[in-house]
């Protein structure tokens, strides 16, 4: 029998981003020979560096290469708040600001996001978000705070030029859905539809 001591620990990092209310976040890892143990979410803590978010259901999905999902957002009372993370794989994870009269409107910010790094990105209400998958196989999770409302569901244009978004893949390897080839472009972004 081997017993292991020593353990490793990494104080976990809020590192807000160059848009203002998004967060990259770098949990704790507690690592040895056996493997490591990480604390992905704490409420008290998330609380004092980002805010207080009433988070309401935990999703999760599965993707192979090259599957890209988004650019997805739902509209005014149905708006969702996301801190999202990857378990297996990695991710492009790219946020784009949507909010009404904020001064980085239609700016998008692009995050690599891994199984091994286990960095998660905090996406605040207001914004278009979505990911390609960047491995063979991707399992993608992330926390809302509202529930899924396809009445208010609409989905942003991935490849609108004047997002100016780097997938870091090319076209011909993504998959997309009906839904997604079908997004809206930048310019369709009123104050009237978004509904925030």
């Amino acid at each position: 029998m081997h017993i292991y001591f020593n353990l490793k620990q990494q104080e976990m990092k809020f590192i807000e981003q160059d848009i203002k209310g998004v967060w990259v976040i770098e949990p704790d890892r507690f690592g040895d020979q056996r493997g490591y143990f990480s604390e992905v979410f704490k409420q008290a803590t998330f609380d004092e560096h980002v805010g207080h978010v009433d988070f309401v259901q935990d999703n999760e999905s599965f993707s192979t290469r090259g599957v890209l999902r988004g650019l997805h957002f739902q509209r005014g009372e149905w708006s969702q708040a996301k801190l999202v993370r990857v378990s297996r794989g990695t991710v492009l994870d790219v946020a784009v600001d949507l909010r009404n009269g904020s001064p980085t409107w239609g700016k998008h910010i692009a995050v690599e996001l891994s199984a091994e790094t286990g960095r998660q990105l905090f996406i605040p209400k207001g914004f278009a978000h979505g990911f390609v998958v960047l491995s063979d196989e991707a399992q993608f999770q992330y926390k809302v705070d509202n529930i899924y409302a396809p009445q208010s569901e609409a989905t942003l244009r991935f490849d609108d030029p004047a997002l100016g978004i780097d997938w870091r893949i090319d076209s011909s390897e993504m998959v997309l859905s009906e839904k997604d080839l079908r997004g809206h472009s930048i310019d369709e972004m009123t104050p009237e539809f978004l509904g925030f």
